[in-house]
């Protein structure tokens, strides 16, 4: 049976338990056309209480795409001349997670934090490739 798509997901990292939830918005305008894209990758570290969510941003701009789905899968973003990521992929999730820790964030402080998702793209994709082709050329 397939994962309902609003069930938040479970991952480990450095032996923490997170929720993580992945949610797109955007305006509709008068035409019925849409505007100012967004994807929301929201991370809630377990147990519930012990730490504030961190939400991680991405809004579409001149250069950066966030689609909502066809053509373009739902969840892809990325520059249109450079690194991409597919927020539905837990090593995508978990790259950004370590960047954000990378950059301060961190997982006990109580408060929900809010980051713009795009400082944090380019080295979550660089970290990707890395992962993939652990043994190098």
């Amino acid at each position: 049976m397939p994962r309902h798509p609003k069930t938040p997901r479970r991952l480990v990292a450095d032996g923490r338990p997170y929720l993580w939830t992945l949610r797109h918005s955007h305006r509709v305008l008068d035409s019925g056309r849409v505007a100012d894209c967004r994807e929301t990758l929201t991370l809630y570290p377990q147990p519930a209480g012990t730490g504030g969510p961190l939400r991680i941003v991405f809004v579409e701009a001149p250069g950066r795409y966030v689609p909502g789905g066809s053509p373009m899968g739902s969840g892809d973003v990325g520059y249109v001349r450079g690194a991409s990521l597919n927020l539905h992929e837990p090593g995508a999730v978990r790259a950004l997670l370590d960047a954000a820790a990378a950059r301060g964030w961190q997982p006990g402080e109580r408060r929900a934090t809010e980051v713009d998702g795009w400082p944090l793209q380019e080295a979550a994709a660089a970290t990707r490739v890395r992962d993939s082709n652990p043994a190098g050329p």
